[in-house]
């Protein structure tokens, strides 16, 4: 964390609850070139997902597999 930032959030701890609201809705909007950027890079990575499942470059799995290969990892990790 950038000393800039840890004063601007100290800065923040002394607004009144509202205020702190206010700015951090504020803080979540993304303007319109913003959001373009954001749903530009969406459509990309999609666009190479879906070109690796065509392409047969991946191999997709079921959301049972998915969990228990999360499991795998997450069991073999505690074991380190």
């Amino acid at each position: 964390m950038t000393r800039r930032l840890r004063d601007y959030i100290e800065e923040g701890k002394s607004l009144d609850a509202d205020e702190r609201e206010i700015a951090a809705l504020a803080l979540q909007q993304v303007d319109e070139s913003e959001q373009s950027e954001v749903d530009d890079a969406w459509d990309r990575t999609i666009d190479e997902r879906i070109d690796e499942i065509l392409n047969g470059d991946v191999e997709l799995v079921s959301g049972e597999e998915t969990l228990a290969m999360g499991r795998a990892l997450l069991a073999a990790q505690r074991e380190e």
